[in-house]
């Protein structure tokens, strides 16, 4: 009997199988693992649903299937999960809002006891419940070099309970709680912190950053970490709509544009030493990624915030600068 073709509308999946194999992200095949399957109430646009999508299955592809992942609350919790239903097909936990880290920590302690060396673990959470809520229990991981991925999908900001200032907010931007208003309106500057970085300080075996703007990196990168053991580290940025007040259509644009823009680097290292970054063939200037978003509309009114602009721009070309984003030929402007 023929095998049953199955097609998603809407997506890039068809035009993947045009492809040679080995260009083809995982999705174009039919033995993908649809480890986050549909049904799901994500917004249109979510960034996080397509980045877990992508990150859980190429996992699941490096593992032969043999994948236990437990989930922090938050969006990517909240919407695949309504109870009693979920759009989850692999053994999945959910987690507190602040203890994922260690319940991963927990599955694969189990695993080791049990002699089960060929199951992995990954857990993930959103930004909320790693740079902020789940902080300790992260760095406890990093610490012991649990052998652990953990996946942080970054929407900058609480998004699930109404778009509350995260650690990962980026500077001036407009939040439930740091409202466009006063003298400084926006996220203050000079707060927050910056988790990759920290993991990088850990010394851990693997650090990355990723975006779903560039999904075969992103796909790679998943490949790279389960291919170690010991404590990993994966930092996606996932755009917001909702919260970032965008079109649902510019959901990979921005992403990229973060990237061209050098305010979100990326890049890998391998026990604390930078070893690779994408490279920026031609830096777009910060108000091109800024600009789409009303989270930074208060920056661009009739007299447009040129201070804080050119505050931006220095943090992009200082990330540009540190994690060597500079291509052969050194043209980033």
């Amino acid at each position: 009997m023929d095998a049953i073709k199955f097609y998603q509308t809407g997506t890039f999946t068809v035009g993947n199988r045009l492809l040679a194999p080995q260009q083809r992200t995982v999705q174009a095949s039919e033995q993908r693992s649809n480890a986050l399957n549909s049904g799901h109430r994500a917004c249109q646009g979510c960034g996080e649903a397509l980045g877990a999508r992508y990150a859980i299955d190429a996992a699941m592809r490096a593992t032969g299937g043999r994948l236990i992942a437990a989930n922090a609350t938050g969006c990517l919790e909240v919407f695949s999960t309504p109870y009693p239903e979920t759009s989850w097909q692999i053994p999945w936990i959910h987690s507190l809002f602040g203890n994922v880290a260690a319940v991963g920590t927990g599955i694969a302690a189990a695993l080791r006891v049990q002699g089960r060396d060929d199951v992995r673990v990954v857990a993930q959470g959103g930004d909320g419940g790693t740079t902020d809520i789940g902080f300790g229990c992260l760095s406890g991981l990093f610490e012991r070099n649990d052998d652990v991925l953990y996946i942080c999908y970054d929407n900058e900001a609480y998004m699930n309970t109404g778009v509350q200032r995260s650690s990962a907010t980026p500077a001036a931007a407009r939040t439930a709680t740091t409202p466009a208003i006063g003298a400084r309106p926006g996220n203050v500057f000079g707060q927050g912190k910056y988790l990759p970085g920290i993991a990088m300080a850990h010394e851990i075996p693997y650090v990355a950053t990723a975006t779903v703007a560039e999904l075969h990196d992103l796909e790679r990168k998943v490949r790279t970490a389960m291919a170690i053991r010991g404590a990993r580290y994966l930092h996606v940025l996932v755009p917001c709509p909702l919260g970032w007040g965008a079109a649902s259509h510019d959901t990979i644009r921005l992403a990229r544009l973060a990237h061209e823009s050098g305010l979100f680097p990326v890049f890998e290292a391998i026990g604390g030493e930078l070893t690779g970054s994408s490279k920026i063939r031609r830096q777009v200037p910060v108000q091109d990624y800024l600009k789409p978003q009303k989270r930074f509309a208060h920056l661009f009114g009739d007299a447009p915030d040129t201070e804080t602009l050119e505050r931006l721009q220095a943090l992009a070309d200082r990330n540009i600068r540190r994690y060597r984003q500079v291509d052969a030929a050194g043209a980033t402007a």
